[in-house]
């Protein structure tokens, strides 16, 4: 049995992290670990094993541990994530590593420093839709991509207003960070994460930023809370040139457009696919100069579950993961180069 501890007991924690380890055989969770023993407590109660505890340095500290999960505001991040590495521990991160690229950068070097494996929770990696699309793309049916369309938009749905999820120092970020990072994640994985080149951006604070009078659609990360901050972007747009597919990018948490479009385009020179998120994938092309569009149907397993055994597996073999931090760092960079050239006003050009 690997011994794993789950530090953060909120919501990805209960719908992903824990339930995951629960159903596989060769986990067994020792501790539940949240600033809030109320959490921690409940943990324990609902799934019936593990201590709760309410600082991480305890779980640490135990030798029996030999992984984490860190379900964690993302301003912990990097501290936990590192910590852990030093004390020997395995460690699965949730999205995004760090609030900047600087903190995910110390989060690769403790790795590189200490050889124990450290995932981030890009979990469409491992998401049977993406992984047939990479096939597709990998395979040539597409041809060229030469263009990837992003869009991440809803009408009127920031999370919890003035509270961790629309605080800078907490969160890093707004929309581009919070959902931006999987979409990304998502072109970078089925492209064959090339090279970023240039990246052009701007980030725009404007529905949430009068927070009493801010009418919403939904508020999925809890009630608003008035007297808290509102720093973050509710929407970004944004450019990238990479050694592969160029890719545009519009995302809002929040627009003055009544309609959902969150989707991914792939455009190849023979054929196109757009994914739907979490749902199927259309393929459009032509066939005997004819125009012909489908739809494949697969089984889906829960993405998460997956991420959760491969991690596992990882732990005990060794092997590198495709959400491995040397690999989603290349995303961390991204999406600090867009938020830099929006500050900026200008085009960014890495290295």
């Amino acid at each position: 049995m690997i011994k794993v501890a789950v530090i953060g007991c909120g919501t990805i924690a209960n719908a992903a992290h824990i339930p995951s380890y629960l159903n596989n055989p060769e986990a067994e969770i020792l501790y539940f670990c949240d600033i809030l023993p109320q959490r921690a407590e409940a943990a324990v109660e609902k799934y019936g094993c593990g201590k709760a505890v309410t600082d991480y340095k305890e779980v640490l500290a135990d030798p029996e541990v030999e992984a984490v999960s860190v379900c964690t505001p993302n301003n912990l991040h990097p501290r936990i994530a590192i910590d852990a590495l030093r004390a020997g521990k395995h460690v699965l991160c949730e999205k995004p590593a760090a609030r900047t690229y600087s903190e995910a950068l110390e989060m690769q070097q403790a790795q590189h420093e200490t050889g124990k494996t450290l995932n981030i929770g890009v979990v469409n990696r491992f998401n049977d839709g993406v992984n047939l699309i990479k096939k597709y793309i990998d395979s040539g049916k597409l041809g060229e991509v030469h263009h990837v369309y992003v869009s991440f938009r809803a009408h009127r749905s920031i999370p919890g207003l003035g509270g961790a999820f629309t605080t800078k120092e907490i969160a890093g970020g707004g929309a581009l960070i919070d959902w931006g990072v999987h979409y990304l994640d998502i072109v970078m994985y089925c492209c064959g994460d090339p090279t970023v080149k240039t990246v052009s951006g701007e980030t725009f604070c404007k529905l949430g930023r009068d927070m009493k009078n801010y009418a919403y659609q939904d508020m999925w990360a809890g009630p608003p809370d008035y007297n808290g901050v509102y720093d973050v972007e509710d929407s970004v747009t944004g450019l990238v040139r990479t050694s592969g597919p160029v890719i545009t990018i519009n995302g809002a948490w929040a627009q003055n457009i009544g309609e959902a479009e969150q989707y991914i385009d792939f455009m190849g020179d023979k054929a196109g696919i757009r994914l739907q998120y979490g749902k199927n994938f259309t393929v459009y092309t032509q066939e005997h100069g004819a125009l012909v569009e489908y739809q494949p149907v697969f089984h889906t397993r829960d993405h998460f579950q997956n991420e959760i055994d491969a991690f596992l597996r990882c732990v005990r073999t060794g092997e590198k993961l495709p959400s491995h931090i040397d690999t989603v760092i290349i995303t961390a960079k991204m999406m600090q180069a867009i938020y830099d050239s929006s500050r900026q006003h200008r085009e960014i050009e890495l290295n």
